[in-house]
């Protein structure tokens, strides 16, 4: 364990945040590391964390704050008071350390040089709170093996961010899947481990909630298209293809056709029930899925579509304005 430091990040956290340090605490040794990097909290985040004897860093607001940024300020730091750590786990400070995840990939890693990251199951605390909770549950369940990219909460190799400069600091969102193309590029691998990782609170009780989600989810998909769309990557393609047609194009032609066709361009919406029925069968057959969550998650996909959709337009017309683009928050 003397060989891995802890980067954790948060903004008004409040008893997240705690729950995250704690579980820290209690699975870790004390000499490991830990860096706790704040975004300008209006709470006690950051005295309740120096209290648990955690480091604290709390960004340099006269520049527009990311997670990323927030998770290379804390890498760096580690490294500046502890240079030979091998592994560092990112943890967002909505989440809790399960036991045995640290153990799992730090073997992982031992055993397979030339994987960069490792990454579990996140989980959500509280999955049955609202539809919101179950949807984010079932978001993280992601295919086991050999991946493109990881999330938040991971386990990296010092080695191997150092070689990419970590993480973009100007994106606002999407930063660890942009990181993960970098890394393969170099020949580095991902890997998901079939291990419980963290627990994870999205604390999602509210429509708008989900609805700015999706909207950041949007912009995500617009800039990662940009950045990487084309070959090789061909990243976010048939997501940001999907985004414009079932976001925008089909329920404006819809309207638009109505009129000179007599209301027959309105058939065209049946293709979302359509579109419902395979994401339905999809998530039945490749997830196993509960009939219950498999609609569930169906529904709120194609719902999703309009704002994914302003998200891409946010994206656009930010760039076009040439303004600085700033978060995308959904938690209050």
């Amino acid at each position: 364990m003397s060989r891995i430091g802890v980067v954790t990040i948060g903004r008004n956290e409040g008893d997240r945040l705690i729950r995250c340090l704690q579980s820290l605490r209690d699975r870790l040794p004390d000499d490991v590391p830990i860096v706790y990097v704040d975004s300008g909290s209006t709470d006690d985040s950051m005295a309740r964390a120096a209290a648990l004897g955690v480091r604290t860093i709390a960004l340099d607001l006269s520049i527009p704050f990311t997670a990323a940024r927030s998770r290379n300020t804390g890498f760096y730091r580690l490294l500046e008071t502890d240079p030979d750590l091998d592994y560092v786990q990112f943890l967002d400070g909505d989440c809790e350390l399960m036991a045995g995840w640290i153990e799992a990939a730090i073997a992982h890693l031992d055993a397979n040089p030339d994987c960069a990251i490792v990454c579990g199951r996140r989980r959500e605390r509280f999955p049955d709170t609202s539809p919101y909770n179950r949807l984010a549950d079932m978001e993280w369940n992601t295919p086991v093996g050999p991946a493109p990219a990881c999330g938040g909460d991971s386990l990296a190799r010092v080695k191997a961010l150092q070689g990419v400069n970590g993480f973009n600091p100007r994106l606002i969102c999407g930063e660890e899947p942009e990181m993960c193309i970098r890394l393969r590029q170099q020949g580095w691998t991902i890997f998901r481990l079939d291990v419980d990782m963290t627990l994870h609170d999205a604390a999602m009780t509210q429509f708008k909630q989900f609805w700015k989600r999706s909207v950041r989810g949007g912009w995500a998909v617009a800039e990662g298209y940009v950045m990487y769309g084309q070959p090789p990557e061909q990243y976010m393609q048939r997501q940001y293809k999907s985004g414009w047609l079932w976001g925008i194009v089909v329920p404006l032609l819809g309207l638009l056709l109505a009129w000179p066709t007599r209301g027959l361009s309105l058939l065209l919406w049946l293709g979302y029930p359509y579109l419902i029925w395979r994401v339905y069968r999809y998530r039945r057959q490749s997830f196993r899925d509960r009939p219950t969550h498999a609609r569930l998650y169906a529904v709120y996909t194609v719902l999703s579509k309009l704002p994914q959709a302003i998200g891409q337009l946010q994206y656009w017309l930010t760039q076009w304005r040439g303004k600085q683009a700033t978060l995308i928050e959904y938690k209050g």
